[in-house]
Order: C-alpha cells, then sequence, then structure tokens
C-alpha cells in the first residue's frame, strides 16, 4: 500500500509517499481503508519531531470502510470514523491507503456525505462536542464565549454551541473574520487580545469560556466568568509556553471553575468514542444544521503543499486529503 512517510524531521518537503505492508489483522483492531483524512496541527509537530512519541506514518483521524476486525464490532464493509487511540503516535497513522485503529477509538458513521466532508468531522467535533456539552455542560440561553474560533476547532464549537441554542461571542485576531464567524450563528465578535475580560461588557456575567488560545489568556479567560461559571481549555493557539507563576489564590476567582480537555483521551474508559454522537452530528451537517464543509481539500499526492498551508496559517476551516 502507499503512504506518507517522513524522510527526515522538517519542513512540508519532508514528506514522500513510500509503499509499505498493509498493516495485519490484530484482535482489538479494525483495519480501515481509508478514504480521506484530516490535516491536524498535530502532524506538523510529529513532522517536525516535537513529540516524544511518533510513529512512522502521522495522521490521528480518518474516515474509510472496514477491511477486517477480528472481534466482528463492525461489519466488513461498514462505513466508520476513526481517531486517536495512539494513531500517529505509538501506531502508524491515517496517512495511508490503509490503516489499523484500536476498536475503542472507531466509531460507525453511516451516511451520504461525501467523504470529503466526512473526514471534516471525527477529531474537530468529537472534540468540541465532549468539550461543550461535558467539560463545560453547555446549556440553551447561556452566553459562551470563544476565543480562537476562526480555528477548525472554534468553527465546530460555534457551529454547535449556537445550533444548542447559546449566545457566542467569538474572538479572532482579524476583523475581516467577523463576517464569516456571524455567518456562522456567533452573535457578535470582538478583537482577540490578552485582556479581553477588561474590554467586554459581558465580564464578571459569561456563562462559560471555550479557550483555544491557550495558557496565555486562560487566566483572562476566568477573569470574565460569572460565580459558577466554567473555562475549558482545549488548544494552544498562542503557543505552549505555560502560565508564569500561577497562584489560584491571587488569580483565581472565588466560586469559578477551570478544565480541559485533551483529544487525546478518546477511547479510554473514561471518554469512550461511543458517547460522541457522531452519527448525529453527520445527520446535523447533511441537514444544513452546521456549515462543516472543508476549506479546502487535496489530493494524496498533494500532502505537501496541504502542510505548506497549515504552516502558512491559510487554512481557514478543516483542510482534509482525499484518497
Amino acid at each position: 500500500m502507499r503512504a506518507i512517510l517522513r524522510k527526515q524531521f522538517g519542513g512540508p518537503d519532508v514528506l514522500e509517499i513510500r509503499d509499505i505492508p498493509e498493516p495485519e489483522p490484530k484482535a482489538g483492531h479494525v483495519v480501515i481503508e481509508v478514504k480521506a483524512f484530516g490535516v491536524n496541527h498535530a502532524e506538523k509537530h510529529m513532522r517536525e519531531g516535537n513529540w516524544a512519541e511518533i510513529a512512522d506514518v502521522s495522521g490521528i483521524e480518518c474516515v474509510g470502510v472496514v477491511k477486517s476486525c477480528p472481534g466482528g464490532e463492525f461489519a466488513v464493509g461498514s462505513k466508520v470514523a476513526a481517531l486517536m487511540g495512539g494513531l500517529g503516535r505509538t501506531i502508524n497513522g491515517s496517512y495511508a491507503e490503509v490503516t489499523r485503529a484500536p476498536v475503542t477509538n472507531v466509531a460507525a458513521i453511516e451516511s451520504d456525505l461525501s467523504w470529503a466532508e466526512l473526514a471534516a468531522i471525527p477529531e474537530t467535533y468529537a472534540t468540541a462536542w465532549t468539550c461543550l456539552f461535558r467539560n463545560l455542560e453547555l446549556a440553551k440561553g447561556q452566553t459562551l464565549v470563544i476565543r480562537g474560533a476562526t480555528s477548525s476547532f472554534g468553527q465546530a464549537a460555534v457551529n454547535m454551541a449556537v445550533n444548542a441554542g447559546a449566545k457566542v461571542i467569538a474572538t479572532t485576531r482579524s476583523r475581516g473574520r467577523f463576517a464569516m464567524l456571524e455567518a456562522l450563528g456567533a452573535e457578535r465578535c470582538e478583537v482577540e487580545r490578552q485582556d479581553l475580560s477588561k474590554h467586554i461588557p459581558e465580564a464578571k456575567k459569561i456563562d462559560a469560556v471555550l479557550d483555544l488560545v491557550g495558557n496565555s489568556v486562560i487566566l483572562d479567560s476566568l477573569n470574565m466568568l460569572r460565580r459558577g461559571g466554567k473555562a475549558c481549555l482545549a488548544g494552544w493557539l498562542g503557543g505552549l509556553d505555560p502560565i508564569p507563576d500561577f497562584n489560584p489564590l491571587l488569580q483565581m476567582a472565588s466560586g469559578v471553575y477551570l478544565t480541559f480537555f485533551g483529544s487525546f483521551v478518546f477511547g479510554t474508559p473514561e471518554f469512550p468514542l461511543s458517547d460522541v454522537p457522531l452519527q448525529a452530528i453527520a445527520a446535523d451537517i447533511a441537514a444544513g444544521n452546521y456549515n462543516a464543509k472543508p476549506s479546502r481539500v487535496f489530493r494524496f499526492e498533494d500532502i505537501q503543499e496541504a502542510h505548506r498551508v497549515m504552516d502558512a496559517n491559510q487554512a481557514n476551516g478543516k483542510m482534509v486529503v482525499v484518497i
């Protein structure tokens, strides 16, 4: 089979297509004929050698057709999505014509959506759904701030929160992206800044914050919450530097909650993938409830160009590769 491997660590040009053996069936796993996969910043870090655990084949998610499933959990020929479970890190990932994923990290996703449209769903929407409805327990009528909303993750969160009846305030670094976020249903947009809590009229009245900018602004996110409000840290668009000199006694208001979510826990007993309604999400997309089309669609042979676009921060949404 064809797979995308690294010649060495570095820029997009280190990625090349090679022939390698197909993964063999294995108990507790599903062998999947990959039809399409999403392109994620995680794979940029893999390409650059920034992670301790990196498999020969990158890729943390895909959609495709079951080729074999020794345990019988999924019928051969059925459509599925796979994400995380060590893909691209401890086991070869989805940048290949065939991959093998733990059965705990595979979900049925029968739909008439195209493979490209389906590929925009798994990691992004599963993570957004979990952050909003498990960690933040978002409810109809609540006010939610999404920081870093123009990312593919942020756009998915805007889609889902608006559809759930929440009032969404979305942030972005560029005023030129306000119209796009408003078209997704955001009630208002703000230019992202480190002291945002001092500049929005809803400060101290916010029910929830989904913080995708990260450590550089999370204390400010906590500062805009009402008593009992929750902030979920789930992205690092502002960099990975730690929170400097964090002292909860001096820097956290009483009665607010800080929670964290990392999608690498999908498939664990605490966060089973079956908890995420991927089938219902696909149905909502097909019905037009979410504007979830991929921003760019690439061929397998154009993986280097996809990574160049990602490196230049020009994705403007979810990019996918179709085989």
